[in-house]
């Protein structure tokens, strides 16, 4: 057993979480609905687009916080919808006002209404001013390693490459550069976007992802509480593959004992 890989725990600015699973909390069909997979998905940190969902900005409306309580889940509010780096840092700061000094944010900054792709030149210009201001960024952005390399030298404490286009579904599409992140990577490497179903997810934990990072996947599932509760399953398992060692892939199978030594 000396050749397995050591676990070590999953941690973020200084706080350790046992399940590597982190969720969205849009498009679902009501807050029962989002309380319900969330809960059997087993995520301790919810993802919060500020811009889109009330958490105390709009007195009156219903609080998203009145289902997915901060005191039982790490909120994460993230900066969806934002095409800018002032926007971001604007949409941060609120976050933080509002989640009475909550540092911890989820830096998204978009390139258009098309792709969702991320705009590395805003994210970048972003992620500096929200370093310097005390924010613990987790940052999505493209699966450049060299991007990846810039935003961890910046002092972000997470780095998110998108697996594939937001709400796309079409899963890891770009292995290779994934690979050079993780091994180059200091900080966790977590896969934000592109999972469309649970093998999606374990493929990320197998290639060593500290967590992964999804919404659509569950919401856009015929039954997400179900598809929930998959993504859970999926996740612990990928992450067992991973410290296991998955066998050396062969053209051919090779017999499982000698044939030396068989009486003739």
């Amino acid at each position: 057993m000396s050749n397995v890989r050591s676990d070590k725990p999953f941690t973020l600015a200084g706080r350790t979480y046992q399940s590597r699973l982190l969720v969205g909390t849009g498009k679902y069909r009501d807050l029962e609905e989002t309380r319900l997979a969330i809960e059997a998905s087993g995520a301790e940190i919810v993802t919060v687009a500020v811009r889109r969902t009330n958490i105390g900005q709009n007195p009156g409306e219903p609080n998203l916080l009145d289902v997915l309580p901060p005191d039982r889940y790490t909120i994460l509010p993230n900066t969806a919808g934002c095409f800018d780096a002032i926007e971001a840092v604007r949409t941060c700061r609120l976050a933080r006002e509002l989640l009475d000094g909550h540092n911890l944010v989820k830096l998204e900054v978009l390139a258009d209404q098309k792709t969702l792709f991320p705009n590395v030149i805003e994210t970048l210009k972003a992620a500096e001013v929200l370093v310097k201001e005390g924010f613990d960024v987790m940052v999505y952005t493209s699966d450049d390693p060299i991007i990846a390399r810039e935003l961890e030298a910046m002092g972000c404490v997470a780095v998110m490459p998108l697996a594939g286009l937001i709400g796309s579904g079409l899963g890891i599409c770009n292995p290779y550069n994934l690979r050079v992140i993780l091994e180059e990577a200091k900080i966790p490497v977590l896969v934000d976007a592109g999972v469309g179903t649970a093998s999606d997810a374990t493929i990320a934990m197998e290639m060593g992802c500290e967590a992964v990072l999804m919404n659509s996947a569950i919401a856009n599932a015929q039954h997400p509480i179900i598809m929930a509760q998959a993504m859970k399953y999926a996740i612990e398992a990928g992450r067992l593959a991973y410290l296991a060692g998955r066998m050396p892939k062969k053209l051919y199978a090779s017999a499982s004992s000698p044939l030396d030594g068989l009486i003739k």
